[in-house]
């Protein structure tokens, strides 16, 4: 993507369909005049009258503990330096859109319009009683130092500058881990640092107090060396002032057993690594270009240990990793500041986290076979699902421990599981889709990528690296339409119908031809046919010239199918062939089936396309929790409809019995597991969150998933084909850019693992 494309999607995406990224949503009915009254005059004066008595019953009539302010003056943005309040504004609120993924933590940016300290801390201060707690963002030193100092000291709400204290617990964590793998101790590690700023003195300070002496560490600034002769050094940087003549930073590596960058890219080279003590620890945290690149570090070194900003290295040293769960964990203890004890507490909790068994959904997520404690892996990734549980127990267990909890935590148990249910709302099941897509990206054919939208989903899929888009269709139109959106990446563009390629549409019409000719096909049919794009497509992928096919944007899925079931088999000890949708809904994925193969299916294709739908949960890292539900419970109908769910749940509890499947169920029961418990608690799902639904028949699954699709706006990755032999997908008529990219992940992610099965042994 040129420069303007990429600028103008950045706008895009921030104009439309609504300015900004983050909106405030209503908790309560609002519904009828009643509800009206309730929440406004004159029923809001009982809660006013309650918080007046006792202000801490803000906290139970009011959204203030769940609610954080990220504030700035926009006079240190990103790498835009000082840009004023204003503008600003876009980075504050995607920092909320943080902190509500991943922590399910409400925010308000606020942009205030001063330099001053004591204007900014005044402001600050008149603000505090809305919030529960304040993430300073994007403030320049040193005044950064003092404002986070005072408002620590003279707030009694959590206060944390995540510039500075962010980098340095997740690469404190990152510390622990390295040391240990490299048998150093850190009361005898030596450390140069490049960078003296905010987050370089508060990763040194805490690396201080795991054990690191300060007279260990030095320290580097843009005018060199920081020596105690200089004139020109803050008092917090004076801590790690070394005495005599200052040295160069080529001179201060050579025997260090730690690099820590946090300046510019490249200025440790290959030579200066070299000079360095065995088993170095490099963590080069400049962003985009590292002090010194991945690839020529571990090509330089084989024992170096190495860390960066960038998600494309391992042990990526990523603050989300830290202030959403120090945040959750002082919010949930109505911690009365952030302390020391609180970030060791995260310190240490994430060191541990990256030693403990990692899920499969992980694994799957980064195309990993299994994460283990390495140099490679000293870190959790930021996708892991337990950082929630883990590290904002942590943090609330030392607000406790040091006294600064006004609300501790009695029932650990029922905590953990509050946290694990905030999951629900953070749909990362996207991210993580996408995510493993990248890590083998494959040849994705778009069959009809003569059409706008679809191109543009192409462009996605090429610039984002979740794919290798081949585009099929009208060569000119393609590329005027590619010009027109700025797609100006070189890319295999295949018109079926020019001359170009005659020799391979011959190729294709004569397979096919032979595959078809005891089933009314003769050549003449065939050659016609393969001049359509879905028969075309389909026979690049069963030819092996791409590794996966999307279709259906312009066409009913009917059409777009046929050709897929004459030229696509079914895979090895498949019978029935079916659809699934994932939906994100709040309370987590779930998968829906069949939405759009089996008309009627039998009580036997019912339990086929349970297992089919199973395997493909595991595929995305879940255990299936399966219900086969209908209009009745359990008997409560001889109807043949819930008769044959009823049956198929048989066929499943005979032949799979450690399959968590149960019905027939109705819908409801099937999503509340409490009720589900009280009043069937024979069931298998009893006690359980169902995260898969098999439906009766295609009617009630395609309708259900279009209606959650568009009434509560839930994200629809789908239908995906199960039970073929090649990752072929269909998109739905119409379907939105973000649709077909999504399923242009589920198709590359399909193709890595029918890819993988080839590659096992022929025993296995």
């Amino acid at each position: 993507m040129n420069q303007y494309s990429k600028r103008r999607e950045a706008l895009l995406y921030h104009a439309k369909p609504h300015p900004g990224k983050i909106q405030v949503v209503p908790t309560k009915p609002y519904a009828t005049q009643r509800d009206l009254s309730l929440a406004y005059s004159p029923g809001v004066a009982e809660p006013c009258l309650e918080i007046a008595k006792d202000v801490n019953k803000v906290y139970k009539y009011t959204a203030k503990g769940n609610l954080v302010a990220v504030i700035s003056n926009g006079t240190a943005v990103l790498g835009l330096g000082d840009i004023g309040p204003e503008a600003s504004k876009p980075v504050m609120e995607g920092k909320g859109l943080l902190f509500k993924i991943f922590a399910d933590i409400d925010v308000f940016d606020i942009e205030v319009d001063t330099k001053d300290i004591e204007a900014f801390i005044q402001t600050v201060k008149n603000i505090a009683p809305t919030f529960g707690g304040i993430n300073l963002e994007d403030i320049k030193a040193p005044e950064s130092f003092e404002i986070e100092r005072r408002l620590v000291e003279e707030l009694n709400i959590p206060v944390m500058h995540d510039d500075q204290h962010g980098t340095a617990i997740i690469s404190s964590s990152a510390l622990i881990n390295a040391a240990e793998l490299a048998g150093k101790k850190l009361e005898e590690m030596k450390i140069v640092v490049s960078g003296a700023g905010s987050a370089a003195l508060a990763c040194s300070n805490l690396y201080v107090l795991l054990g690191v002496k300060p007279e260990n560490i030095t320290m580097f600034d843009v005018n060199g060396m920081l020596v105690q002769s200089r004139t020109d050094l803050l008092d917090l940087q004076m801590r790690y002032a070394q005495p005599g003549e200052p040295k160069t930073l080529a001179e201060a590596v050579v025997g260090a057993d730690m690099f820590l960058g946090l300046s510019v890219g490249n200025v440790l080279s290959p030579e200066m690594l070299l000079t360095m003590a065995n088993d170095p620890i490099v963590f080069a945290m400049a962003n985009p270009v590292p002090e010194i690149a991945y690839d020529v570090a571990v090509a330089t070194r084989e024992d170096v240990i190495m860390a960066t900003g960038r998600s494309d290295n391992p042990n990526q040293v990523n603050n989300v990793l830290g202030f959403p769960y120090i945040f959750r964990g002082a919010l949930d203890v109505r911690a009365t500041k952030i302390n020391e004890a609180m970030k060791m507490a995260a310190v240490h909790a994430l060191a541990e986290l990256a030693k403990a068994s990692v899920p499969e959904q992980v694994n799957i997520a980064y195309g990993e076979t299994k994460l283990l404690f390495g140099r490679d892996y000293i870190i959790p990734k930021p996708f892991d699902p337990r950082l929630i549980a883990v590290v904002a127990p942590a943090v609330a267990r030392a607000a406790m421990e040091s006294g600064v909890a006004q609300q501790p935590i009695t029932d650990w148990d029922k905590y953990n599981e509050e946290l694990l249910e905030r999951l629900g709302n953070d749909n990362k099941m996207a991210r993580l889709l996408t995510n493993r897509a990248k890590t083998a990206p494959k040849r994705v054919v778009f069959a009809e990528a003569d059409q706008l939208d679809v191109l543009k989903a192409a462009q996605i899929v090429k610039e984002e690296g979740i794919g290798e888009p081949i585009l099929l269709g009208n060569r000119q139109t393609i590329e005027e339409l590619k010009e027109g959106i700025g797609f100006d990446a070189d890319v295999l563009i295949v018109d079926p119908r020019s001359e170009s390629e005659q020799d391979r549409l011959y190729r294709y019409s004569d397979a096919f031809w032979k595959a078809r000719r005891r089933r009314g096909i003769n050549q003449l049919d065939s050659e016609k046919m393969m001049t359509q794009r879905n028969y075309f497509a389909a026979m690049m992928v069963n030819q092996g010239d791409a590794d996966a096919m999307i279709t259906g944007y312009s066409r009913n899925y009917p059409a777009s199918v046929k050709p897929i079931l004459q030229l696509i088999p079914r895979a090895q000890n498949i019978s029935r062939i079916a659809t699934t949708n994932m939906m994100l809904t709040k309370r987590g994925p779930i998968f829906l089936s069949d939405t759009a193969i089996n008309p009627d299916p039998t009580a036997d294709d019912l339990a086929k396309i349970a297992l089919l739908t199973a395997s493909t949960a595991r595929l995305f890292g879940m255990e299936p929790v399966i219900a086969m539900v209908s209009y009745s419970n359990f008997g409560s109908s001889q109807e043949a409809g819930a008769v044959k769910v009823r049956e198929a749940v048989s066929i499943l509890h005979k032949n799979y019995p450690d399959l968590i499947v149960d019905g027939e169920v109705q819908a409801d029961f099937a999503l509340n597991s409490d009720m589900h418990q009280d009043k069937f608690p024979f069931s298998k799902l009893a006690g359980k969150k169902v995260n898969v639904m098999i439906f009766p028949n295609l009617e009630s699954a395609n309708i259900t998933y279009k209606l959650l699709k568009e009434l509560d706006k839930v994200i629809s990755i789908g239908p995906i084909m199960m039970g073929m032999d090649k990752p072929v997908h269909i998109v739905q008529f119409g379907a939105s850019v973000d649709e077909m990219v999504n399923m242009a992940a589920v198709a590359v992610v399909d193709a890595q693992e029918k890819e993988k099965r080839l590659k096992m042994p022929k025993n296995v």
